[in-house]
């Protein structure tokens, strides 16, 4: 197991900027999550981690090395990928055992002293891992006679079986329907639970990042934009880019301005608490950004402000209410069926802990 570190590493190709000054620390045994949309620069950090793409500036580092220039067969990590790549002609057993063939040697202990693998402890660690991912009925078959989740299972075994300093995984899930996913995620993290291997995975899905991660990397533009644990990203987002990336459905965000006694935001059709706790509150007359969660509002005879709804959505254990308040749209979370109608008139309310603000021009958030 190792530690893997970002120092100041940007990755470019001509005038493009694929990763900006990255610093990130990923702790020995950690499940780092890099989450983000499409382009943002989150698979090629994680190249970068492989050897798979040269570093531009900065430095990268798995443990205490500094692996610039090491090649990526030095670097003992293992690979997953979005497709199983699994050999087709093989059987499970022998495409868990792959990797063990083709290296053959491994290093033992510290500098560069290499060791022959004898077939014993081949078998000895094709036999436990598929112990620990529940492969072994299916060792025999070939990669055709089984159900996507398996092959993905397999692909596990084998990044396994060679016990690397760090297991990388770009968006492995993504070819699989959403019960298996869901089965998959629980496996991942009881896997990660028994071998404590530090995992570096990559998705734009934010359900799997706030459900594996040990703390997540929130990255768009090529830039790091907030690093932390699940809970803490949801309840403190660092910009309005973050608090709308982060849950589902995202967090309402909409204009306000500091009211004119400085105590409460100023919004079309009512008025919102001051945050609690802020620290330096904006004067009065500000413009800011209001962000606020779908289950922090509720519905309220006298409510904070009114709006009114445009859709509602029945999802069986809760509804979805959309509405309007001013030009914008927000949603509101009820838990079971609502009696609410398109069209009505609504009151909400929400309670000071649960208003976050942000600058408009900059969209960082105010504390």
């Amino acid at each position: 197991m190792a530690s893997v570190t970002f120092d100041d590493v940007s990755k470019r190709y001509g005038e493009v900027t694929a990763v900006d000054d990255l610093d990130l620390a990923i702790a020995d045994g950690e499940f780092m999550v890099l989450l983000g949309p499409s382009g943002c620069g989150k698979t090629t950090a994680l190249r970068m981690i492989a050897g798979l793409e040269d570093i531009t500036e900065g430095k990268l580092s798995i443990g205490d090395e500094i692996v610039n220039d090491v090649d990526p067969s030095r670097r003992d990590i293992s690979m997953v990928f979005q497709s199983y790549a699994l050999y087709p002609h093989m059987t499970v057993q022998r495409n868990i055992e792959s990797p063990l063939l083709v290296r053959k040697y491994e290093v033992d202990g510290p500098g560069t002293a290499l060791r022959k693998l004898s077939a014993s402890e081949r078998a000895e660690r094709v036999a436990e891992a598929a112990r620990v991912l529940d492969l072994e009925p299916y060792l025999k078959r070939k990669p055709a006679a089984l159900s996507g989740g398996q092959r993905q299972r397999v692909a596990l075994a084998r990044a396994f079986v060679g016990r690397p300093k760090v297991f990388l995984m770009d968006e492995p899930l993504s070819n699989l329907d959403a019960k298996l996913r869901a089965q998959t995620r629980i496996e991942l993290v009881e896997l990660h639970a028994r071998v404590g291997t530090t995992v570096v995975y990559v998705t734009h899905d934010q359900v799997e990042a706030m459900t594996m991660a040990t703390r997540v990397a929130v990255m768009s533009m090529g830039k790091l934009q907030q690093v932390g644990t699940p809970q803490d990203v949801y309840a403190r987002p660092v910009n309005t880019f973050v608090a709308q990336f982060i849950g589902t459905p995202p967090m309402n965000c909409f204009p306000g301005t500091i009211s004119a006694s400085g105590t409460e935001v100023d919004i079309e059709g009512g008025t919102l608490p001051l945050p609690a706790g802020i620290q330096s509150p904006p004067p009065a007359g500000t413009a800011v950004t209001v962000g606020v969660r779908p289950e922090h509002l509720r519905t309220a005879d006298a409510g904070s402000f009114g709006v009114v709804v445009r859709a509602v959505e029945w999802l069986g254990h809760e509804c979805l209410i959309s509405a309007s308040v001013g030009d914008a749209t927000l949603v509101v979370r009820e838990v079971g069926m609502s009696s609410i109608q398109p069209g009505s008139a609504l009151q909400l309310a929400v309670d000071a802990s649960d208003v976050h603000l942000f600058d408009p021009n900059t969209t960082a958030r105010i504390d």
